[in-house]
C-alpha cells in the first residue's frame, strides 16, 4: 500500500468515524480548562464553558493572564444562537477586553444579514450560509461532522468577515495532561507565505470537544492553547 494512498484512507476513516460518533451530543454543561502558551512559555489560563438544552447554546471563554500578565484585563467572549441539523447557527457574538475594548456581531439568518458593531460603528452586511464566530468555529464539530475533507467558513469576529478554508489532515493521538487522547486534526489551508497557519485537534472520543489550537504567525511566533482538564 502505497504511502499517498494510506494517508488519503486514513483521512477517509476519520471523517467516517466523525459522522458516525457526532450524532450524539455533547454534556448539555461540559467546563475546559486550558493552558495558554507563546513560543513555549506559559502566558496564563482560558476556561471554556459550553452549555446548551438540545436546540439553544451558548459559550463563554474567558482567558487570564500569569503573573504580570494577571494585571491586565480578563478577555472574555460568548456566543449564543440555536443548533440546528447542519450544525451551530449563532445569533450573537461579543468579544470584550477590559472596560473599553469590545465589539460584537449579530446574525440574522431570516434576513441573512450580519450586523458588527466596533468602536461605536455599527455596519450591516449580507451574510453567507456558512458563516460563523470564532467560537462557534471550534465547537461547531460537537454538533456536527464536516460533510467533506475540505470546507469553507466565513468568520464573523465583531470587526469584520474572513474567508476560511479548512482541511481534514486526519486522526492522530496527542498527549496532554489527561494523557494521550485520540484527535482529528484540522488545519487552514494557507493564502500563501504571508497568511498565518492555523490548526485545530478535536478529541474524537470526547464529543469533538477542541483539545488544542495552534496559531503561528508569519514570523514563527506560535500561539498555543492546550487541554488541560474537562469537567462535565
Amino acid at each position: 500500500m502505497s504511502p499517498i494512498f494510506t494517508v488519503r484512507f486514513a483521512t477517509f476513516a476519520a471523517l467516517v468515524l466523525l459522522s458516525a460518533q457526532a450524532l450524539a451530543a455533547p454534556p448539555r454543561h461540559v467546563t475546559l480548562d486550558y493552558e495558554v502558551l507563546r513560543n513555549g512559555s506559559v502566558l496564563g489560563d482560558a476556561v471554556e464553558t459550553l452549555e446548551h438544552d438540545g436546540k439553544k447554546y451558548s459559550i463563554t471563554s474567558e482567558v487570564k493572564g500569569r503573573g504580570i500578565l494577571a494585571l491586565l484585563p480578563t478577555l472574555r467572549r460568548t456566543s449564543r444562537g440555536r443548533i440546528t441539523p447542519q450544525g451551530l447557527k449563532p445569533e450573537e457574538f461579543h468579544d470584550q477586553r477590559g472596560p473599553t475594548w469590545a465589539v460584537s456581531a449579530r446574525f440574522d439568518w431570516d434576513a441573512q444579514s450580519l450586523t458588527q458593531e466596533r468602536k461605536g460603528k455599527t455596519e450591516t452586511v449580507r451574510m453567507p450560509a456558512n458563516t460563523q464566530d470564532p467560537l462557534t468555529l471550534a465547537y461547531g464539530f460537537a454538533f456536527a461532522p464536516p460533510a467533506a475533507k475540505e470546507f469553507d467558513v466565513l468568520r464573523a469576529d465583531g470587526r469584520g468577515l474572513t474567508p476560511f478554508r479548512f482541511k481534514v489532515v486526519g486522526s492522530e493521538k496527542l498527549k496532554t495532561s489527561l494523557g494521550e487522547m485520540l484527535t482529528l486534526h484540522v488545519e487552514k489551508v494557507r493564502d500563501g507565505p504571508d497568511d498565518k497557519s492555523t490548526d485545530i485537534w478535536f478529541a474524537s472520543e470526547r464529543n469533538y470537544l477542541p483539545v488544542r489550537v495552534l496559531v503561528v504567525d508569519t514570523d514563527g511566533t506560535r500561539a498555543d492553547q492546550i487541554l488541560r482538564r474537562i469537567d462535565d
